[in-house]
């Protein structure tokens, strides 16, 4: 082990790069070559090159305060990457695409047949009880049968270095943008890494999303007309609707760009009205026809839930996806492949206590300062308090909420997340992350070779959500040969 990796203290994690008694993993050689001849001073200059071509290409994110103030943020990318070979990528995107399928069948299963309740699997009130849950949705199946058309599922890698799921994206999933924004910086910045591994591409989604985008399309057309509905340019997400968009090729629109006319869905454009085939939606359920949910949505389209229920135009994700996005429904999910598929599951999840359930609820309580407990509805890393750095008010508060409504909250122990060397002012330290790879699912399914990782930038932190003031690296998927 030379110099450079002298003070690299990650004996407490599982680290992507250093092994607990101080030696370079094999794929770790490579970079670390690399990282060792530039020196951390040429590396600091590296990340002054990154910045600016982060501030060049325009690529942000909007965080909104507590006084529900907006605020554009630079996104935070680091410049040493995460590495995971081929071999290890190809169980973790089998286990990925066992996970979406079983996910699908469980949603097509709610809204049609209901046989997991019969069979006892999973308790019918967990799931009517959700919030995501549509009973507008009953007897209704999409093409394909496919409901979580994006998702994006998030990895960690536990003290052993194993893979676990910590949570299922279904609604909206966000991130994919930086992904690809990412590997689009690396290469200008750090051409090398790209010669020296053998690195899998990502730059296939966005046809991968299109060709998905028509498989979904209910009926036959010979020139499909597609679109991305954005809540608008005050949404936190809005760069990445405007990056996928163009993309694609399609138009980005909002509510108002479009409006139904017998029970099909319309463009205004200056040549007159463009029928339209399938919708990329971001924007939630509630605010997507005000006709059938929430009376004073001004985001959506009146009369579009209609004319998807009749099959005239295709949306993804679909409408009710939500109801296998609920984090006490997460816990099922194993049970789900083996009930649907015959299978056992092949990435393994985090165990979950339901608050829901007296037994839980009362664990959850005598033993809150080990547990992360989590809103089973929230995202972005909102709501969560992470027992073991809580104070003696947060845990109260946290209690009492629990106690005045168990079905909202989920707890998990806290799993220590691994490292990979991250660039600080001074030096470069081991940093916590995840792992947010993509599945697509139509007719077929494809998973990303890799991901967004997102990585807490303060030293102990594991909250690793860009809102919450984490960062973001570039994951190589390597041939193991290299």
């Amino acid at each position: 082990m030379s110099d450079f990796w002298k003070n690299y203290d990650s004996k407490s994690t599982f680290d992507g790069y250093i092994s607990k008694d101080k030696k370079l993993r094999s794929h770790a050689k490579i970079i670390s070559s690399i990282l060792e001849k530039y020196g951390k001073k040429k590396l600091q200059e590296i990340e002054l090159n990154c910045q600016s071509t982060i501030n060049a290409r325009g690529i942000n994110f909007r965080v909104y305060s507590a006084s529900n103030r907006a605020e554009e943020k630079k996104w935070p990318l680091d410049i040493i990457p995460r590495i995971i070979t081929k071999s290890q990528w190809k169980t973790v995107s089998v286990g990925l695409s066992q996970r979406i399928k079983a996910l699908n069948l469980f949603i097509d299963d709610v809204y049609n047949q209901k046989k997991i309740f019969k069979d006892k699997i999973i308790p019918k009130e967990l799931v009517f009880n959700s919030p995501q849950y549509l009973k507008e949705c009953d007897g209704f199946s999409p093409k394909h049968k496919a409901w979580a058309n994006i998702s994006g599922t998030d990895l960690i890698k536990n003290i052993n270095g194993n893979f676990l799921v910590l949570e299922d994206n279904l609604r909206v999933p966000s991130g994919v943008s930086y992904m690809l924004e990412n590997r689009m910086v690396m290469r200008d910045i750090f051409p090398e890494l790209f010669t020296r591994y053998k690195v899998s591409s990502v730059h296939q989604y966005a046809n991968k999303l299109y060709n998905c985008m028509t498989e979904c399309i209910p009926k036959k057309t010979n020139n499909p007309h597609m679109v991305l509905l954005t809540p608008g340019v005050y949404n936190s997400a809005y760069f990445e609707h405007e990056f996928l968009a163009e993309q694609m090729g399609i138009a980005l629109v909002e509510g108002k760009d479009l409006f139904v006319e017998n029970d099909n869905v319309y463009m205004k454009t200056v040549k007159g009205p463009l029928k339209v085939d399938c919708i990329y939606r971001r924007l939630d359920d509630n605010f997507i026809d005000p006709k059938v949910f929430f009376k004073g949505s001004l985001l959506g389209v009146p009369g579009l839930f209609k004319c998807w229920r009749k099959g005239n135009v295709g949306i993804i994700n679909a409408l009710g996806t939500g109801v296998a996005d609920d984090k006490a429904v997460y816990s099922y999910v194993e049970k789900m492949i083996v009930y649907y598929l015959g299978e056992q599951p092949k990435i393994d999840q985090v165990e979950t206590f339901l608050c829901n359930i007296k037994t839980h609820r009362n664990h959850v309580i005598s033993n809150i300062s080990k547990l992360v407990v989590k809103p089973a509805n929230a995202s972005g890393g909102y709501g969560i308090m992470i027992g073991p750095k809580a104070s003696k008010k947060e845990k109260d508060e946290m209690i009492k909420k629990i106690k005045r409504n168990p079905r909202n909250y989920i707890a998990q122990p806290l799993e220590i997340l691994s490292t990979v060397p991250t660039i600080t002012p001074d030096n470069i330290e081991p940093r916590h992350l995840d792992l947010r790879p993509f599945i697509l699912t139509g007719k077929s399914t494809y998973v990303t070779t890799g991901g967004l990782t997102r990585v807490a930038l303060k030293k102990g932190s594991t909250i690793v959500n860009s809102s919450q003031g984490g960062g973001s690296k570039d994951t190589l998927i390597v041939d193991s040969r290299n």
